[in-house]
């Protein structure tokens, strides 16, 4: 048989007091002060151009292989812009550290690279680089070409100017599973640069994929899109 022993009366009184002296205890420590509200004015996109513009837009990336816990890098559409006179939309890339601006234009013909700026540099590309065709062409074995002057402004003068010319050659169309479980078909996308005198800005060989509306699905730095803030068709 097993034996109880029962709490002295005294002892259920105590115990039936504590929940009102914790209150009371809990009442006395001084509670962490709120931070007000701040004034912010955002903008939720909720679609997608077939190159990816709208403004809100954003992109997460991580380097290829790594775990998807490590801070991760963001691009984001900032919007309509200037860049000199002409006209361009904004884009923002940042983290661990980095902190760059690019300005694109989309026509017809496709998406042009204006240029991009770091603290403090300003890089311009005349003429544009043009980073993808008009979305009709799009095909296997499709080639398209140019050359450019690329020139290094700091506090608006010019501090290195060179010459560079592209080669981008699309080789296949391929169905890829993006870290989320997302299946999407992608364009990969081979891309040379030359550039004469130093400078090197660009990586002289890399391969990029790119799908509709969702944008670089892997970029020419070998980082993979992790997440994006929209659903796209």
């Amino acid at each position: 048989m097993l034996n109880f022993v029962l709490p002295r009366p005294s002892s259920l009184r105590r115990l039936a007091l504590a929940p009102t002296l914790l209150l009371a205890l809990g009442a006395c420590v001084p509670r962490q002060a709120e931070t007000p509200p701040t004034a912010t004015a955002s903008t939720t996109p909720s679609t997608a151009s077939f190159y990816p513009l709208e403004t809100g837009l954003s992109w997460s990336y991580l380097p290829e292989g790594e775990a998807l816990t490590r801070e991760r890098y963001v691009l984001s559409v900032t919007g309509p812009t200037l860049l000199g006179n002409d006209a361009a939309t904004g884009y923002r890339f940042f983290g661990r550290g980095v902190d760059r601006s690019l300005y694109r234009q989309v026509n017809g013909q496709g998406q042009f690279l204006l240029g991009f700026s770091l603290p403090g540099l300003l890089v311009t590309l005349t003429p544009p680089m043009r980073e993808y065709p008009a979305p009709s062409e799009w095909r296997a074995g499709l080639v398209w070409s140019g050359d450019m002057t690329v020139r290094v402004l700091q506090d608006g003068k010019v501090q290195h100017e060179s010459k560079a010319e592209y080669r981008f050659t699309v080789l296949e169309q391929r169905t890829v599973t993006l870290p989320s479980g997302e299946r999407r078909d992608v364009w990969v996308v081979n891309r040379q640069i030359v550039e004469t005198g130093a400078g090197n800005l660009f990586p002289a060989s890399s391969e990029l994929w790119f799908a509709p509306y969702i944008g670089e699905v892997r970029t020419p730095e070998s980082l993979l899109q992790v997440g994006r803030n929209y659903s796209s068709r």
